[in-house]
């Protein structure tokens, strides 16, 4: 497809390095002979012209850069490409050029003119899109080709293989090529998944469901991620148009009954609606726009077939899919036959043949852990479900709610169980009715409705109480467990909860019950006296092996936010790597989009600031973020604003406060103190106490000393007298008046800007030691407020050689610098750069500089590539 993929230079260029590396050797080796030519290649979209443009930037600045193309048009420029950069050439060849045109010069003086001229000057020549050259063109590429070895030049010609087939011109000069040893090949491949999310990063979209839609094609990733409102982006859906247009009549039915079809259709079920159309099959494949692989054809990009489909006609989509249903439902139907079928029915409008097989086909999606297709699934269903009865339909709004609620889809999922809850009632289905109410309290609680989620876990209880004892009683306890935990209840309520939860557990042999219910109330128990750590690992631990994956995430998961409230940084990084490694082996999205969030504090605590930023962001990109891990997000990374000065801080934090409702401790806990944190960072500390006292007021029934201890102590900080409440740790020790022990407290526990907090209310050398730190981290408004508060003291400041950190580089760069050369290795813009350090696109030019300089380097590559030596 005709496409612009000079655009994808404004993003990361990724997974060309290897590429690149080896253009830039075969330049800096052609231009002191023998020349070389290099073939790059590869489906339209992939990203050809962005590669030559940016060996164009790294070449030297002795070699002179030549760069035309050939253009898809009708009658194709006689010597297009060459017309395109004879400005650049001798006088000599744009005379012979001149005269080959007007019919007065033979095209093999134009190309002994050419040659002559590339003999004069290091050259890279760059001929683009070679697909669509005329054979005069063809013919120069011949004769320059053969005779390269004599002139310090490189050429790089680009074409798309998807358009080439057995008897393109192409194709032939491929074949006069194969001979020749200084001719290099160079294949650009799809981007891989990982890539695919790193673009996405920043963009509110699912990096899964785009690399699937856009096969890693990067034209198409960029196109939507700059458009994500649009289903099918306008571009894309134009240049399908385009591509469509050269197709023959036959070719265009081929493509249309494929994109009917699905993904991956069987040759002979084409041959059986389409008979005799292997020629116009071909005529397809060679246009790029399919592809075929032993007995199956595809499309090469889901968005492709997306808009291919949307403009079929009605009548025909209707007929072909009613012709496909009545084809596969006389054979035998296997599991992987379900969905295709489902899809089918759907688009012949058979609703019977839909409840047939779409509930199959989404309870086979979720056994096989893809629970994306079985909310699809579902949802296809549901729409038919009026034919049902009450019970079946009852029964499919669980299935989609469970599919919705694993794929991250938390408001469809709570709204289908809501509806459940309503049909089983009406039923008189109480024990159905009850096990729904504790899954949409479970559920409601990452939404951010706290209060509700606790109402409803109570009618789950009481609903079931009412009936025989029960493992679906067992699972109420256990949610009532949890929310009191969660909740910062006083521990004998969770206790109380947790052993009712265990005597049914046991009784009914439900061990993911048992565990969860004793890992509670073990955590309860630590967070209000400190000891049982131990206890709560080896829960975790355990159910690793015990339960189902699911169970033992949650309490992965759960372990991570627990162990960020006591800021025990060592032991929250191990906590998320078990979760992440959890999660990621079992596919579990919205338990590891919690643990990433929880993740992005524990990397707060720890001073890693521009890391837990991108972290955070990160999450809030994603669009399957509930709102209570959006809402930590978001104060994770207004804090990281505020502490840097950057003045964007409060938009994020009033965000995170309107996500969730008061109820909920994310807010009223981390919330409240980065709340009271942002409004003495910005000079006003009435706004501050006053947020602290809210909050505190927010905790007044519950008692959690690492919630309260750090809103007392922010009181104090601010000239208030803070009042009598619970602390623990380090805050104890400050509200004390014990600033070395707090200091040396937020020491071991890994937390350095907390520690230079607390030495802002000790002697000269704390004070000196908590500007050393501040200025380390970069917190420009503290290092301010530090300054003035030594001015006050009569303390002065110490003027001080290279930090630590700097000695020990070998290279003498900073912490930043080194955040700096990071960013560079991932071929980040001064803009990009500063984006995400939170710094202006000047500094982080000055910083680009500074690194450069003590690298001793002449590009921001060569600097990119010193980060991989080990000295670094």
């Amino acid at each position: 497809m005709p496409v612009a993929e000079g655009k994808w230079l404004v993003m990361d260029l990724l997974e060309r390095e290897a590429v690149l590396q080896d253009l830039t050797g075969h330049l800096r080796a052609a231009v002191v002979g023998p020349g070389r030519l290099a073939l790059v290649r590869g489906e339209a979209g992939i990203g050809k012209t962005s590669v030559v443009n940016r060996l164009a930037q790294l070449a030297d600045p002795g070699i002179r850069i030549l760069a035309g193309a050939c253009d898809p048009l009708a009658a194709p420029r006689s010597l297009g490409p060459l017309m395109d950069l004879a400005p650049r050439l001798g006088q000599a060849v744009r005379g012979a050029l001149t005269g080959a045109l007007a019919g007065t010069c033979r095209p093999d003086e134009v190309f002994d003119c050419l040659l002559a001229d590339l003999s004069s000057y290091p050259s890279l020549l760059v001929m683009e899109d070679v697909h669509w050259a005329d054979e005069a063109t063809m013919d120069l590429l011949r004769y320059v080709a053969r005779r390269l070895p004599s002139v310090p030049t490189l050429v790089v010609t680009t074409y798309r293989d998807d358009e080439i087939g057995r008897t393109h011109k192409v194709t032939a000069l491929l074949g006069t090529l194969a001979g020749y040893p200084w001719v290099d090949r160079h294949d650009l491949t799809p981007l891989s998944r990982p890539a695919v999310a790193r673009l996405a990063r920043g963009h509110t979209v699912d990096a899964d469901e785009l690399y699937e839609v856009s096969g890693g094609n990067p034209f198409i990733v960029t196109e939507v991620l700059t458009a994500p409102t649009e289903a099918i982006p306008a571009t894309v859906r134009e240049a399908v148009a385009g591509r469509l247009a050269g197709l023959s009549a036959a070719a265009r039915r081929v493509v249309d009954t494929l994109a009917v079809l699905g993904r991956r259709v069987p040759l002979p079920v084409l041959s059986d609606l389409l008979p005799a159309s292997e020629e116009a099959l071909d005529e397809a494949v060679a246009s790029g726009i399919v592809r075929t692989d032993g007995q199956l054809s595809e499309f090469r990009h889901e968005l492709t077939r997306l808009a291919v489909l949307d403009c079929v006609p009605a009548a025909h989509r209707l007929r072909m899919h009613r012709q496909v249903l009545a084809a596969k439902r006389s054979r035998p139907v296997t599991a992987d036959d379900l969905t295709l079928l489902a899809e089918h029915a759907d688009g012949a409008g058979d609703p019977g043949a839909v409840l047939e097989y779409a509930p199959a086909a989404a309870a086979h999606a979720l056994a096989s852990g893809a629970p994306r297709e079985a909310a699809v699934q579902y949802a296809r269903a549901l729409r038919y479900a009026d034919l049902l009865p009450l019970s079946r339909k009852a029964s499919l709004l669980e299935g989609h709610s469970l599919a919705c609620l694993a794929s991250s889809r938390l408001d469809e999922g709570i709204a289908s169980r809501r509806t459940a809850v309503e049909l089983r009632r009406a039923l008189g289905d109480r024990l159905r009715e009850g096990d729904d109410l504790r899954w949409l309290s479970c559920w409601l609680w990452p939404s951010g409705r706290t209060v509700e989620a606790g109402r409803t876990g109570l009618e789950a209880v009481r609903v079931l109480e009412g009936l025989e004892p029960s493992r679906e009683l067992a699972r109420a306890y256990l949610n009532l467990c949890q929310l009191a935990c969660r909740g910062h209840e006083e521990p004998v309520v969770t206790a109380a909860c947790a052993e009712k939860a265990i005597a049914l557990g046991e009784r009914f042999g439900d061990t993911g019950v048992v565990v969860q219910a004793r890992f509670h109330a073990a955590v309860a128990d630590m967070l209000g006296s400190g000891s049982g750590w131990e206890e709560c690992e080896q829960a975790v631990s355990g159910a690793m092996g015990q339960v189902p994956p699911e169970d033992a995430g949650f309490l992965a998961f759960v372990m991570c936010f627990f162990t960020a409230l006591r800021r025990d940084t060592s032991r929250m990084t191990a906590a998320v790597d078990r979760a992440e490694a959890h999660c990621r082996d079992h596919d579990l999205l919205p338990h590891l989009l919690c643990t990433r969030a929880w993740g992005s504090w524990g990397l707060l605590n720890r001073g890693l600031w521009a890391q837990a930023a991108d972290a955070a962001q990160r999450v809030l990109s994603h669009p399957g973020s509930p709102p209570v891990v959006r809402a930590l997000a978001s104060t994770v990374l207004g804090l990281v604003r505020a502490r840097q000065g950057n003045g964007q801080a409060w938009p994020l934090l009033e965000r995170a406060a309107g996500l969730v409702d008061s109820g909920c401790l994310l807010d009223t806990g981390l919330g409240w103190e980065a709340r009271v944190e942002a409004a003495w960072l910005g000079g006003d500390p009435e706004r501050g106490q006053a947020e602290a006292r809210s909050g505190l007021d927010a905790l007044a029934e519950r008692t959690h000393p690492w919630l309260s201890g750090p809103l007392a102590c922010w009181i104090r900080r601010t000239g208030g007298t803070p009042p009598q409440v619970p602390a623990a740790g380090p805050y104890a020790l400050e509200l004390a008046g014990d600033w070395r022990g707090a200091a040396a407290q937020w020491d071991s526990l890994g937390c350095p800007y907390e520690a230079a907090l607390v030495r802002l209310s000790g002697d000269a050398p704390a004070l000196h030691q908590a500007l050393a730190a501040f200025e380390e981290l970069g917190a420009r408004p503290v290092v301010a407020r530090t300054r003035a508060v030594m001015r006050a003291q009569g303390v002065r400041p110490v003027r001080r050689g290279p930090r630590r950190a700097t000695l020990a580089n070998p290279y003498g760069l900073t912490i930043r610098e080194m955040d700096v050369l990071k960013l560079l290795d991932e071929s980040l813009t001064d803009a990009e750069i500063a984006a995400r350090l939170y710094i202006t696109p000047k500094t982080a030019g000055h910083h680009v500089g500074s690194v450069m300089a003590k690298l001793g380097v002449h590009s921001r590559q060569e600097a990119a590539r010193r980060l991989h030596d080990p000295k670094l």
